[in-house]
């Protein structure tokens, strides 16, 4: 097939003489970096990557900031500059051919809406996400631990604002049992959890949640599918974009099983806009970032950052970056110089060229590429035309974009939201429980006030209080009468005691008598 040997992917070639340079599926997955300025053709090379190892048979993942790489799911008319490339380069039967593409969106509007909960998350991410102190940092890992505790499950944020209430309530115990939790560091982590929400960040937690399986997929000509995330609102929102790249590789390591150096990948991911997974991580978090792109590729997956200069990636991550593909950076000030420098020294040098010089002169297209042969070592560094890629060149238009979900293998699989009962629901109903046996105690306390005052009132009346009913109406008055009510009382009891003094001295008259 065009564009893929046997064993390895056309990456491009060479002028004058012509040397076709490929990259070798079974080193494809000691990973790789694309570098370059912007505009200098990095995501066309992106394509060029992604469609070959998609040909290959090799299901990729490629994040898509600025929605170029959606075109990749379309098939066209090569243009004039591209068909001159492919003819420079002696590539026969060049013509425009469509890749099987699955559209993903964390906000679900331009693919089927990407998914994970809060618990899979779990706090270090999340601590990243919300941008929080080591202090509050602490309190969502008690927060974390509280709950698996109490089988309470956090899916979405609404579970976990209610974690928050309970332990902001209850924080005396909670401090008591898993060590200081203030309210003070309760508050500040509700107040991140209504930024993720209004910065829409709560429609990535949930069910159904994601399943990476569904990354893995060919379609039935045995070609490998590619998945393009919609980056371009998520570049909004960068915390929240390189959380989830972060999330992802974590969750492979932790998924597959150790296969060694197989003879192609099992899947292939490309982070766009790669220094941002670096960017303010703290240094535990780049240690599990360097340790993950080290041993994933023994479980067959490849990783290749794109980025604009390769000083944005650490320098322990860098050097598991076997395959290199730099195009031109410029180099008008003294660090732009040093970044040049830094980018000549990391590849194998070529004596027919200065790869520091080579690297300013670079055309849009051309890179310095450099691979690992079959024994794992780095080839000499070359000057490459790219080759040009056969899926359309630019970005789908919306109804290009819904037809091909409209077709997805996936289906509607991920498209309504589910709610099943979780922390919310349950802290919720104790709430409600707790009130209403509050309500209870509280009437019963009532009925025993009130039965003890009923004997009182009627102790208190005597004859008079008797006489005072005749006189009343034969109606008694209980506690809470009105002002009006109380004086009209006053009187009848005066009445009622002269009354019944002169009843008794009648009667003790007519005894004496």
């Amino acid at each position: 097939m065009w564009g893929i040997m046997a064993d390895s992917i056309l990456v491009g070639g060479t002028a004058d003489p012509v040397q076709l340079i490929n990259l070798s599926l079974k080193r494809a997955n000691r990973h790789g970096l694309v570098a370059g300025a912007t505009g200098t053709g990095k995501t066309v090379t992106l394509q060029v990557l992604a469609e070959g190892f998609a040909r290959a048979g090799v299901p990729v993942f490629a994040a898509d900031v600025k929605g170029d790489l959606s075109g990749a799911s379309q098939t066209w008319e090569p243009s004039d500059p591209f068909k001159k490339r492919a003819e420079m380069l002696g590539l026969a039967d060049y013509h425009g051919e469509a890749n099987p593409v699955v559209f993903w969106d964390l906000y679900g509007k331009s693919g089927h809406p990407i998914r994970t909960t809060v618990s899979e998350m779990g706090p270090t991410l999340l601590a990243r996400l919300m941008d929080v102190s080591d202090a509050q940092s602490g309190a969502l890992t008690i927060a974390f631990k509280m709950a698996d505790d109490e089988g309470l499950l956090l899916l979405d944020l609404k579970d976990l604002k209610a974690v928050f209430d309970y332990m902001a309530d209850n924080a005396d115990t909670v401090s008591q049992k898993y060590g200081l939790v203030t309210k003070q560091a309760i508050a500040v982590l509700q107040r991140k959890v209504l930024e993720l929400e209004t910065a829409g960040a709560d429609t990535f937690f949930g069910e159904p949640a994601l399943d990476l399986n569904d990354f893995f997929r060919t379609d039935l000509s045995g070609r490998g599918i590619i998945n393009i995330l919609d980056g371009s609102k998520l570049m909004a929102s960068p915390a929240l974009y390189s959380t989830f790249l972060l999330w992802m590789m974590s969750e492979l390591f932790e998924m597959l099983p150790e296969v060694g150096d197989p003879e192609k990948p099992k899947l292939v991911f490309f982070f766009d806009e790669a220094h941002l997974l670096f960017r303010d991580a703290p240094k535990a978090l780049l240690t599990t970032i360097e340790q993950v792109v080290r041993l994933i590729r023994s479980k067959g997956v490849g990783i290749y950052f794109v980025t604009q200069n390769p000083q944005d990636i650490p320098e322990t991550v860098l050097a598991q970056l076997g395959n290199r593909l730099q195009h031109a950076l410029r180099a008008y000030t003294p660090s732009e110089m040093k970044a040049v420098k830094t980018a000549a020294e990391s590849f194998r040098p070529n004596p027919n060229f200065s790869t520091e010089q080579a690297i300013t002169e670079l055309g849009v297209g051309e890179a310095l590429v450099s691979t690992l042969d079959e024994k794992g070592v780095p080839t000499v560094v070359e000057r490459t035309f790219i080759r040009p890629p056969m899926s359309r060149v630019g970005p789908a238009n919306p109804d290009e974009r819904a037809r091909v979900i409209a077709a997805s293998p996936i289906g509607t699989k991920y498209n309504t939201l589910q709610d099943r009962e979780s922390a919310f629901e349950i802290l919720s109903k104790k709430e409600a429980e707790l009130q209403a046996s509050e309500a209870q105690v509280q009437a019963q306390a009532q009925a025993q006030k009130t039965a003890k005052a009923q004997p009182q009132e009627q102790e208190e009346g005597g004859i008079g209080g008797f006489l005072s009913d005749i006189l009343g109406g034969g109606t008694r008055k209980r506690r809470g009468d009105s002002l009006v009510e109380a004086a009209a009382k006053t009187m009848v009891r005066q009445a009622s005691s002269s009354l019944t003094r002169s009843l008794v001295r009648g009667i003790l008259g007519s005894l004496k008598r």
